[in-house]
């Protein structure tokens, strides 16, 4: 083989090398399609506000990674893929549970633990708990007598909501109510039975504490009223008015 035919076929190979290294760089790993519209991200997974063994002894620092880097991300992910399925564009969280009775049972799932689980987090802090302070306190003497027949009513509805779901605190025409809602549903949402702002919430899926507590859900709840942000259901109750 002569020096010239040596080279074409050099030309040749870095030709199609080059060829493949372009191809390559045009596809696109599946997780980024689970991020974008358009080449847009609509929805993201915010970092926690506070270290993963920040909320140690009651939550675990475990529980805390899987939960939020795990099953959170999740939520988010799969919204993302469903807005660019079914064409949503709108970016508010709150609009899109407000008549979430008209997407798919898909948009209503992953709307609904994107949004919880973002509130969620902000409900607790280290070294929280303790007794209500401000507005908080307040209103929650003013609708339940005392803290402890709040805190009592909130168990309660912690402990009786069937299978996976949440507890809240909502607020509505000035006064507080309390409940549970199904799965990732909300009293934000169009279909929620329970409706108003919400004040407070508890995640009583069993991913959010099977690690430590089995199936000890009443320990979970019990150890839980040790990490409540009394800041954040103070600004929530801001919010309802």
């Amino acid at each position: 083989m002569n020096k010239k035919t040596n080279r074409r076929k050099f030309i040749q190979q870095v030709g199609m090398a080059t060829l493949g290294t372009i191809a390559l760089s045009q596809i696109k790993p599946v997780s980024a399609f689970a991020n974008s519209l358009d080449g847009e991200v609509l929805f993201t997974l915010d970092a926690l506000p506070y270290e993963f063994k920040a909320l140690e002894p009651h939550i675990d620092a475990l529980t805390m990674e899987i939960h939020h880097d795990r099953h959170h991300r999740a939520y988010v992910d799969n919204l993302n893929k469903l807005c660019a399925k079914e064409g949503i564009q709108e970016k508010s969280i709150e609009v899109i549970l407000s008549k979430v009775g008209s997407y798919s049972a898909g948009v209503k799932n992953n709307a609904g633990g994107h949004y919880n689980h973002s509130l969620f987090w902000k409900m607790m802090k280290a070294n929280g708990g303790g007794l209500p302070t401000g507005a908080a306190n307040d209103a929650i003497n003013a609708s339940f007598g005392t803290f402890d027949q709040f805190k009592t009513k909130f168990i309660e509805a912690s402990k009786s909501r069937f299978g996976s779901g949440w507890a809240w605190l909502v607020a509505k025409d000035g006064k507080l109510n309390i409940g549970s809602t199904a799965n990732q549903e909300n009293p934000l949402m169009d279909i929620s039975e329970l409706k108003g702002t919400p004040v407070l919430c508890l995640d009583v899926w069993e991913h959010a504490y099977y690690l430590k507590y089995q199936n000890k859900r009443a320990d979970y709840i019990d150890a839980w009223f040790n990490t409540i942000n009394w800041d954040t259901v103070n600004a929530q109750l801001k919010l309802a008015k």
